[in-house]
């Protein structure tokens, strides 16, 4: 036996049920964000590294980023996120922009990582964010946007959480807890590894960064307080604004959550499936109102989230909410009586599309039966047949293969009769 080539480790094949699904998963978001009034737009796949590596974090750059020398000795990244392309591409035509500006995109991105469930290498994305605006109820805007997808899907509050925090809150506290400037992204990073280790090696790692054993009581005392948000004004809002927004019953507080990239300033939040198999954040975001200085342009509130495609998915077929595949979105096939018949068969089947009707042709002449026993297995319900009895008359067959019965038409009229019967 030809030894088939494998696909490239953590890559996945999309046959036409796979299509199907990210289709469907594509229509759902569209229909979310639009009715949130934002524009599509989309980024290029490959930029530059220098682009991450001011702002994204050293793993993420070092460790994760698919890179590459180009034949001019640049180093170039398969895009492994696109808020620094949404930042660079804001910058660069900041004055001819209308703020606030609401834009998502839905496409392809590359990580070096382990693939394992609810992990790969190459995964689709839908990024999300709101521009011009540094109020928390633009915020309390994406989180509402968030828990609207889920609501549309049908995932309810008792199955899903969108956990919020505030880096600035956050902060505040690790300075009462002396915590130096160059240990914040250590902490920060430690935060959000707690809930990914066990209990002792999470203490272990803290100490070895550099922690007191009094820091590390502070700092589990401090993550363990579910009412700190009561003292920030930010949150406060945030939550009114959630409540007016009709979304506060899948949103939550929670310390712990403090996302690992470097560039969030304020509110960070992340969503989770709380009574599946699924541990992994299905997706996460937050406030970022420094990282278009850090491309070039001017000062500008940003806040957004993303959504990789491949944990939402498994959420959504643990809960049962994946729709059943269509293997064709033809409902009629048209048949080839016999050669001499091809033409006539290719003629009905053009004109049935031009009135609205989906119509498949088979592309040469075998038995009839062979005909049917594919419609059969392509799940299309009617086939038509147009032989020499049929042509003498004007007339077309029309063959119910789910109900087991059939019928002729007028060929002039074919397509009322076929819609009637499929109504």
């Amino acid at each position: 036996m030809k030894k088939i080539v494998s696909s490239v480790k953590g890559t996945r094949d999309f046959y036409p049920e796979q299509m199907a699904g990210r289709t469907w998963l594509y229509n759902n978001l569209r229909r979310v964000s639009e009715s949130f009034g934002y524009q599509e737009y989309e980024g290029p796949f490959l930029e530059s590294i220098e682009l991450y590596a001011a702002k994204s974090g050293e793993e993420l750059v070092k460790e994760q980023s698919y890179v590459f020398e180009d034949r001019s000795g640049d180093l170039i990244a398969l895009r492994p996120e696109l808020t620094p392309s949404l930042a660079r591409m804001i910058a660069q035509k900041q004055n001819e922009l209308t703020f606030p500006a609401r834009w998502w995109s839905f496409g392809p991105f590359w990580r070096y990582e382990r693939p394992q469930k609810g992990r790969s290498r190459e995964f689709f994305q839908w990024n999300i964010d709101l521009l011009g605006v540094s109020s928390p109820e633009a915020d309390a805007e994406l989180i509402a946007i968030a828990a609207g997808f889920f609501k549309q899907l049908g995932l309810r509050p008792k199955n899903t959480r969108i956990y919020v925090n505030n880096r600035r809150l956050m902060d505040s506290y690790f300075d009462l807890l002396g915590f130096s400037s160059k240990l914040r992204p250590l902490i920060s990073n430690l935060v959000d590894r707690r809930s990914k280790m066990a209990p002792e090696n999470w203490e272990a790692f803290a100490l070895e960064i550099g922690l007191s054993s009094d820091q590390l009581k502070g700092i589990k005392d401090l993550l363990a307080n579910k009412e700190l948000w009561q003292e920030s004004d930010e949150l406060v809002r945030l939550f009114s604004a959630l409540k007016a927004l009709g979304v506060s019953d899948y949103v939550e507080f929670d310390p712990n959550i403090m996302r690992g990239l470097l560039y969030y300033t304020g509110t960070v939040f992340e969503a989770f499936d709380t009574t599946g198999s699924v541990r992994r954040s299905i997706l996460g975001g937050g406030r970022y109102d420094n990282l278009l200085a850090d491309v070039g342009g001017e000062p500008l509130a940003g806040v957004g989230f993303a959504m990789g495609d491949v944990v939402i998915n498994l959420v959504l077929q643990e809960n049962g909410l994946v729709p059943t595949f269509e293997i064709t979105q033809a409902q009629v096939l048209v048949t080839v009586f016999s050669e001499e018949f091809i033409s006539e068969s290719y003629a009905l089947g053009a004109d049935l599309r031009r009135q609205g009707v989906n119509a498949i042709c088979y592309p040469e002449s075998v038995k009839l039966s062979k005909q049917f026993k594919f419609a059969d297995r392509m799940r299309t319900r009617l086939a038509l047949v147009l032989g020499p009895d049929e042509a003498a008359k004007g007339l077309v067959t029309i063959k119910d293969l789910v109900q087991g019965t059939q019928q002729t038409a007028e060929r002039a009229k074919i397509a009322r009769a076929i819609k009637d019967m499929l109504a």
